[in-house]
């Protein structure tokens, strides 16, 4: 599937899989921005998600050697937005002197693309029975 990508920055990196059979392409940061709520990574690339389809963010592995966290988990590209793909970062540990954060250059996330099939919710008195039930958090014990 060939899709359409825009460099918004002359440092912009075309993402690509690292390795063959790799799920998340990597995004690469082209400028950082600190505010007292979070570090914002931007990429300089804007994507045009096919309609049917959604980006979705995710830290890379070698996230967990650093001293923050992905702001809201999984971002989402929607198939409509044009802009530029930017990831947000709280800041979690507080070491005396500095953080492990990335720098510019640096791998900051990955890109996954997946197709979304259009749900129609429809309400309903009742819901079939399964083995799971109703048993929520901590239901298998373990």
């Amino acid at each position: 599937m060939n899709i359409k990508v825009k460099k918004l920055h002359k440092d912009t990196i075309i993402p690509s899989y690292a390795k063959e059979g790799d799920a998340g392409m990597d995004l690469t940061a082209v400028s950082v921005e600190f505010t007292q709520d979070y570090v914002s990574y931007k990429t300089g690339l804007a994507i045009e998600i096919p309609y049917g389809y959604v980006g979705l963010l995710f830290p890379r592995s070698s996230n967990s050697k650093k001293d923050m966290i992905l702001s809201n988990s999984v971002g989402v590209v929607d198939s409509g937005y044009r802009g530029e793909i930017e990831l947000r970062f709280k800041i979690i540990k507080n070491t005396k002197d500095s953080h492990s954060l990335y720098n510019i250059g640096d791998r900051v996330g990955q890109l996954i693309i997946l197709p979304i099939p259009h749900i129609n919710l429809v309400e309903s008195d009742s819901l079939s029975t399964s083995v799971r039930g109703e048993d929520g958090f901590g239901s298998t014990n373990l």
